[in-house]
């Protein structure tokens, strides 16, 4: 979910104590990129992964439009946390039993909001060395892409406004038609009335408004069987018009290839 959040110029660093873990993370982002359509629907930034404790970051690193704590932090470490955002920046993280977020709206000044109650488990406290110094976290420094990723990127997005400006020209303002909901029909029926009178039993039979409206009844009635025996369409598997248009350019398919990141569809 970050990471759609970032134009795919942004930079995404994820910061994680055990080594398996990191692991199964670099898994899951080959295997989405890999078989996603939502890799090819929406911008991307991808994380690199770093190991170590997310307390003992280099304090010479950059600082961060958003930043994101998935484990409780202690009270002694809010400021230290907090000085990992720029200006304008957000942070949410569990401090205290309650989800918190903090905007950092100056340079020694802080909007803080409480969100909800949560329970999660706290920040391992950082190990020193044998030394008995910190063993600093070093983030990924920050590198321009090559030639050959910038215009992928950009044609990509070329391709996507394209898509767009065709979606919005086929549908007109580019809104759907609102869904036909069917009228829920109230069905009316005669009434017979049994009458004792004197030991004698009469049966008659009470007119009813609805009598006009039988045959109506019967034919709507008719309607709705036909519709319950006609075959159940499935729907049509989802299009990825990105693909589409990429696999169409006249280019080598190493290059169609390059552009769709070496998906499988």
């Amino acid at each position: 979910i970050v990471t759609w959040k970032h134009s795919p110029f942004g930079v995404n660093h994820g910061v994680e104590l055990h080594s398996d873990v990191i692991e199964y993370a670099k898994q899951k982002l080959d295997f989405f990129i890999r078989t996603s359509d939502s890799f090819d629907k929406f911008d991307f930034c991808e994380p690199s992964f770093v190991i170590g404790n997310c307390l003992e970051i280099s304090p010479d690193c950059s600082q961060y439009d958003r930043v994101y704590c998935g484990a409780g932090v202690q009270k002694e470490h809010e400021e230290y946390m907090k000085n990992l955002l720029k200006v304008g920046g957000i942070l949410v993280m569990p401090l205290e039993e309650k989800l918190t977020k903090i905007t950092r709206t100056g340079p020694s000044a802080w909007e803080t909001k409480k969100i909800l109650a949560v329970s999660f488990a706290p920040l391992i406290q950082p190990c020193h060395s044998e030394s008995g110094k910190p063993r600093l976290v070093q983030l990924p420094p920050v590198a321009v892409r090559s030639l050959q990723d910038l215009a992928r990127i950009a044609i990509r997005g070329t391709i996507k406004k394209i898509i767009h400006q065709e979606t919005v020209s086929k549908n007109g303002n580019g809104l759907k038609n609102t869904p036909r909901f069917k009228r829920r029909r109230v069905r009316r029926r005669r009434m017979e009335t049994i009458v004792f009178l004197d030991k004698e039993v009469f049966a008659s039979r009470i007119s009813n408004p609805s009598d006009d409206n039988s045959c109506e009844d019967l034919e709507e009635e008719r309607r709705e069987e036909e519709e319950k025996t006609l075959p159940e369409t499935k729907p049509d598997p989802p299009v990825n018009f990105l693909r589409q248009k990429v696999l169409s350019l006249p280019l080598p398919d190493p290059l169609k290839y390059y552009l769709l990141y070496y998906r499988e569809k």
